[in-house]
C-alpha cells in the first residue's frame, strides 16, 4: 500500500471499528480511497447492480406510459408535451397538449433532453419510453458514487459501504427512477454532487472549483429552481469556514455566483424574449400554492383548480395567457391566505409533518385513491428517525461536519411546506438521509460490538 493510503487509513482507524468520526477538521482526499482496488471494484459493482435492478423494473412498467389517450399525457406529462412541441418545430411551448404558446412552467433541461430522445427514437414510442426511463435509472444508479464519498468523508468507510448498498436498493431511488418520467433522479444526483463538492470547498478557495460549484447549482436550478433555496445557507456556511481559515472567501464566492449567473442567463434572456417581461426560471409558484391550499378535500392536492385536469381552468389559461393566468392564481392564493391565515399555517405544519413522516390523514376518501400511503409512512418515518439520530450524533461529535447536512435538510423542503408536498419532491434529500441513517446503524453496531467485547473481558 502506498504511503498516502497508509496515512489515510491510520488517521481514520476509528472508522474501521464502526466508531463515528471525532475530528471533523480532517477530510481525506477522495483520491486516496479511489486508489484502493477493492473500493473501486465495490463501487463499480454497486453502480452496475443498481442499474440492473432499475432496468429490470423498467422492463416491467414501461408500457403504462404508452397510453395514447389525451395526447399521451402519461408520457412525462408537461415535460413530454413541451418536448413534443420542441421536436415538431413549435419551440418551448404548449405544456398541456393544446396551443397555449410559450411556457415557463418548466426549466429547459429535461424537455430538451426528452426532445433529443424523441428525435432519435421517435415521438411517444416504446423505444423513447425505455430510453428515457433508462437514462433516469442511470442517474439514480450513479448517485451511488457521491453517496459513498459523502458518507466516507463524514463518517468513514463502514458507513460508506453500508450507504452505497443501501442506496442501490433504496425503494424510493428505484421507484422514482422507473415509475416516474420526471426529473427527480437527475436533481437527486446533482444535489448529492453539490453536497460532496461543498465538503471539499470548506477548505478550498480555488476559483475554478468554486466556479464548478456555481455551474452545478445553475444546471440544477434550470431543472428545479427549488435548489436555489439552499444556496445562501450552504454557500454562507462555506464562506464562513473559509474566513475562519484566513482564505479568500470573497474571491471564491464571486467565482461561484458568476458561474451560476452565466449558466442561467441564456434561459432568463429566452424568457424575457418570449414573454416581453422578466420571468425568473419558472412561473408556476402561485398555481402550486393554490393547488395545495384552495381545497376542503382531505387530500393535500386539489386537482379541481389545475388546468391539466379541469376544462374550465384550461379555457381560462388559454384566454388569459400563461403569465396573466399565473397572476390570477397569485391573487387567489394571497386572498385565501389573507382570509384564512390560521388554516394556512395549520396546513403548512401538516405539510411539514408529511414531508418527514408520510402521514397526512387516515380519512377513508384519502386512503382510497392512495394505496401506497401506508408504505410511505413505513419507509419515511423510520428513515427520518434514523437520519435525525445520525445528525444529532454528528453534532455531538463535530458540529462543523454536521452543519452542512442540517442546512440542506432545513432549507430544501421549505418551499413544499408552503405549496404542497410529495415524496418525489423531497427525494433529492434522500442521499443525505440515507448517509445519516447508515451512520446511526454503524454507530449502534459498533457500540454493540464494543459492549460484547467488554462482556467477554
Amino acid at each position: 500500500m502506498h504511503s498516502s493510503q497508509s496515512s489515510s487509513v491510520n488517521a481514520y482507524s476509528p472508522h474501521e471499528q464502526g466508531i463515528p468520526f471525532v475530528k471533523a477538521e480532517f477530510r481525506p482526499d477522495a483520491a486516496d480511497v479511489v486508489k484502493d482496488r477493492a473500493v473501486r471494484r465495490m463501487l463499480f459493482v454497486a453502480v452496475l447492480v443498481a442499474l440492473i435492478a432499475r432496468l429490470i423494473v423498467v422492463g416491467l412498467v414501461y408500457k403504462r406510459f404508452l397510453d395514447p389517450s389525451r395526447n399521451h399525457r402519461e408520457f412525462a406529462w408537461e415535460i413530454g408535451q413541451v418536448a413534443y412541441s420542441i421536436v415538431t418545430g413549435r419551440g418551448f411551448a404548449d405544456p398541456y397538449s393544446v396551443g397555449t404558446g410559450p411556457t415557463a412552467l418548466l426549466g429547459p433541461v429535461f424537455p430538451y433532453l426528452l426532445s433529443g430522445i424523441f428525435a432519435i427514437f421517435g415521438v411517444f414510442t416504446k423505444a423513447s419510453a425505455v430510453a428515457f426511463l433508462a437514462i433516469n435509472s442511470l442517474f439514480s444508479a450513479l448517485t451511488c458514487l457521491p453517496v459513498f464519498f459523502i458518507a466516507w468523508k463524514s463518517f468513514g468507510l463502514p458507513t460508506a459501504r453500508l450507504a452505497v448498498w443501501s442506496w442501490a436498493f433504496f425503494p424510493y431511488s428505484i421507484y422514482f427512477a422507473t415509475e416516474s418520467m420526471w426529473y427527480n433522479s437527475f436533481v437527486t444526483l446533482l444535489l448529492a454532487l453539490i453536497f460532496l463538492a461543498a465538503l471539499d470547498l470548506e477548505s478550498s478557495d480555488r476559483v475554478w472549483a468554486w466556479a464548478g460549484f456555481g455551474f452545478l447549482f445553475g444546471i440544477c436550478s434550470l431543472t428545479n429552481p427549488v435548489i436555489l433555496g439552499i444556496l445562501p445557507f450552504l454557500g454562507g456556511w462555506l464562506c464562513y469556514r473559509l474566513a475562519r481559515e484566513g482564505r479568500n472567501w470573497g474571491r471564491a464566492a464571486v467565482a461561484g455566483v458568476l458561474a451560476l449567473i452565466i449558466t442561467i442567463a441564456p434561459w432568463l434572456v429566452r424568457n424575457y424574449r418570449a414573454f416581453h417581461q422578466p420571468v425568473f426560471l419558472k412561473d408556476n409558484f402561485w398555481l402550486e400554492v393554490c393547488v395545495g391550499n384552495l381545497t376542503t378535500a382531505p387530500d393535500w392536492w386539489n386537482q379541481d383548480i389545475h388546468p391539466s385536469y379541469i376544462p374550465a381552468e384550461m379555457a381560462e389559461f388559454r384566454r388569459l395567457g400563461e403569465l396573466d393566468y399565473m397572476a390570477e392564481k397569485r391573487q387567489q392564493a394571497l386572498r385565501f391566505i389573507e382570509d384564512h391565515p390560521a388554516l394556512y399555517v395549520v396546513r403548512s405544519i401538516r405539510r411539514a409533518a408529511y414531508v418527514w413522516t408520510g402521514f397526512w390523514s387516515f380519512h377513508r376518501a384519502y386512503l382510497r385513491h392512495l394505496p401506497q400511503y401506508l408504505a410511505n409512512i413505513l419507509i419515511l418515518t423510520p428513515l427520518t428517525i434514523l437520519s435525525f439520530r445520525g445528525l444529532n450524533g454528528a453534532f455531538r461529535k463535530a458540529s462543523q461536519t454536521a452543519m452542512p447536512y442540517f442546512l440542506v435538510l432545513l432549507t430544501f423542503p421549505g418551499i413544499y411546506y408552503l405549496t404542497h408536498p410529495d415524496p418525489r419532491y423531497r427525494h433529492p434529500m434522500d442521499p443525505l438521509l440515507v448517509v445519516l441513517a447508515c451512520s446511526t446503524v454503524v454507530s449502534w453496531l459498533g457500540s454493540r460490538r464494543g459492549t460484547a467485547v467488554n462482556q467477554l473481558d
